[in-house]
């Protein structure tokens, strides 16, 4: 089924041709750097990366690419990633458009806050110090 699926999205990815494959491919490869183990899943007719539940879609319009992290309100955005589904309780998203390019690094800190949230909300064990 994962196999099936990250086809998929890589036929979504060339179906679009423009900068939304581009944007998209580029999107696709930093959430698989920031989670190697990130399960790559096919729903709503949308490309989904999950890690213990749903971390985000992937979905193209004709003026943007839409990354909607489903519990994307209870993430440390100090990036200020998020310019979309702002209004929601649970949900947010990142609105990429023609010429912006989304900061890598504050990207993969979101990836890995929301598996880390989906995991039961734990970071790492930590020594305790005694």
């Amino acid at each position: 089924m994962a196999e099936s699926a990250s086809k998929l999205i890589s036929q979504r990815i060339a179906e679009l041709g423009d900068w939304r494959g581009k944007t998209l491919a580029r999107m696709r490869k930093l959430i698989k750097e920031a989670d190697p183990d990130v399960v790559e899943e096919w729903k709503w007719d949308v490309p989904v990366w999950s890690r213990d539940g749903i971390l985000c879609t992937g979905e193209s319009y004709k003026k943007a690419v839409k990354l909607t992290f489903a519990k994307g309100a209870s993430l440390k955005d100090r990036a200020r990633l998020f310019n979309s589904s702002l209004d929601g309780n649970v949900r947010r998203a990142i609105d990429i458009h023609e010429g912006e390019e989304v900061d890598a690094s504050a990207f993969k800190a979101l990836i890995r806050q929301a598996a880390t949230l989906n995991r039961g909300g734990k970071p790492k064990a930590q020594k305790k110090s005694k």
